[in-house]
């Protein structure tokens, strides 16, 4: 997964200076990192999902294929 660049600090100064206590912007600002490392997707991390479904839908095509072939060569 590619890594996604997310400034805490940044974020921190912003909430305190709209008026968030010192303390609950630094947990909000730890749980927003946490959140976009952990569970955020890039455009490259949907390239390899795309490419690795093209990749198992070729393999089911050419077994499907088979078996209907192995099937009209018994009849």
């Amino acid at each position: 997964m590619a890594a996604i660049m997310f400034d805490t600090h940044a974020f921190v100064k912003e909430l305190i200076d709209a008026g968030m206590p010192e303390q609950q912007a630094e947990v909000l600002a730890r749980s927003q990192a946490t959140l976009i490392d952990e569970k955020l997707a890039t455009k490259s991390d949907l390239k390899e999902l795309e490419l690795r479904l093209k990749l198992h839908l070729g393999s089911m095509m050419v077994v499907a294929i088979g078996v209907v072939a192995a099937l009209v060569k018994l009849l």
